[in-house]
């Protein structure tokens, strides 16, 4: 058996296409683009690729994106005053200050400042809270694309044993909540859990998000699972290469032979992430102009 490969480039991409479509629709009828805005605090290269590559994304869509490029050394007061300032904002519908942030900044305080109906990362604890109870809010890009693959693939997932590996407030806890929701019977595993494979092997469905590199063996894996790898890791370079090789937590090569579907890496989870800022960007401003969000979306 060769597992289905599950294609989030391909997935995302339609997913940009619809919000695209309904963001036109929303400027029509709002008189006004939905808008995205950006903080990035300091120079880290893959911040940087990130913020560009969100950028693009929003312009793409037919959305405002607005860019604040702010030195390393901002002090918290100035970065609070600037967050405070896009809150106050209506034509800024969604807020993401790019994480990492530089050491003398109090990250927890920064997303805390953020007015969780502009939250679109999902990670302000009352957008956490109201996953947890099952109100609506912003859920993490990053689960609710894997959510959207999953369904897409399975359809109901009610009955069915999930195992989510990583307890991380931005994917493994929203993953596990969003899978409950969805009436699967969820286990969250970890590194101090015991018999970590015998747990995998009994799942209907797999999300590895622990962040160590083909960890998730093929023997792990109960015949017929869905796969869901989460994690993104550089190999070190083989003789003669200039970079290593990007893989996830699951040893792909070996599951897809055990599995069901599985999704690659690249090319499965990640290009999602955007995909979902860019829906969120969107829902929060049906939301902000008071307008019913479309079902689509």
């Amino acid at each position: 058996m060769t597992a289905e490969r599950i294609d989030g480039k391909a997935f995302a991409a339609r997913l940009r296409e619809r919000v695209g479509e309904m963001a036109g629709q929303f400027e029509q009828w709002s008189g006004r683009k939905a808008g995205l805005a950006v903080v990035l605090v300091g120079e880290d290269p893959a911040s940087q690729v990130y913020v560009r590559s969100k950028h693009k994304a929003t312009v793409a869509a037919g959305m405002e994106s607005f860019e604040h490029r702010l030195p390393a050394d901002t002090s918290e007061a100035d970065l609070m005053a600037l967050v405070d300032q896009l809150n106050r904002d209506e034509a800024v519908d969604g807020i993401l200050v790019q994480l990492p942030l530089p050491d003398h900044l109090d990250e927890k305080a920064v997303i805390a400042a953020i007015s969780p109906n502009k939250d679109v990362d999902g990670f302000h604890v009352t957008n956490a809270g109201r996953l947890a109870v099952g109100q609506s809010g912003f859920v993490p890009c990053t689960p609710l694309g894997c959510m959207m693959l999953l369904t897409d693939r399975l359809g109901d997932l009610s009955g069915l044993e999930a195992v989510v590996i990583g307890r991380s407030n931005i994917v493994g806890k929203p993953m596990a909540q969003l899978l409950l929701d969805a009436n699967a019977t969820v286990t969250i595993a970890h590194s101090r859990t015991k018999d970590l494979p015998v747990v995998v092997k009994r799942a209907d469905i797999v999300v590895a998000a622990v962040g160590r590199a083909e960890m998730v063996k093929a023997e792990w894996l109960k015949g017929g699972a869905t796969v869901i790898d989460v994690g993104i890791n550089r190999l070190p370079p083989a003789e003669g290469e200039e970079k290593g090789r990007l893989v996830g937590d699951v040893d792909y090569a070996g599951a897809e032979g055990v599995a069901g579907a599985i999704t690659p890496v690249p090319g499965g989870v990640g290009p999602m992430t955007i995909a979902v800022l860019l829906r969120n960007t969107l829902v929060a401003a049906y939301r902000n102009a008071g307008l019913d969000v479309p079902e689509s979306l």
